[in-house]
């Protein structure tokens, strides 16, 4: 089993949808990642150069999240899989992507899309 860093609910407002409203009002995004990579090498060293540095990668991921609108929530997952993947200690990522406001003309709690992506 790999090893892994998570970082949840990083949350932004932000104008992605495929809707005119949904560009122009906004609403609430979250992000969850789980990286797998092997930490071994930055715990025996105690080194932060081995590992990734999760406050710089929730920088990024809030950048990506906050950034150019797109129609669909795929499309942000994936975006925001690349930015994790850029980092050469990561073997695979899961992102999930919340959009708790969306309106889908029913009751519901939240509306989520869930990738998983690796170098393989």
């Amino acid at each position: 089993m790999p090893d892994t860093i998570t970082v949840r609910g990083i949350t932004a407002h932000a104008h992605h949808g495929v809707y005119d409203w949904e560009r122009e009002r906004g609403q609430t995004f979250r992000v969850d990642a789980v990286l797998e990579l092997d930490t071994a090498p930055a715990a025996a060293g105690d080194d932060l150069d081995k590992t990734v540095n999760y406050a710089e990668l929730a920088q990024q991921l809030h950048a990506v999240l906050t950034g150019e609108p797109v129609n669909l929530l795929e499309t942000l997952a994936q975006r925001l899989a690349d930015v994790c993947l850029a980092n050469p200690l990561v073997d695979a990522v899961e992102i999930t992507v919340h959009k708790p406001e969306a309106d889908l003309g029913v009751p519901k709690d939240d509306v989520t899309v869930a990738i998983r992506r690796s170098r393989r």
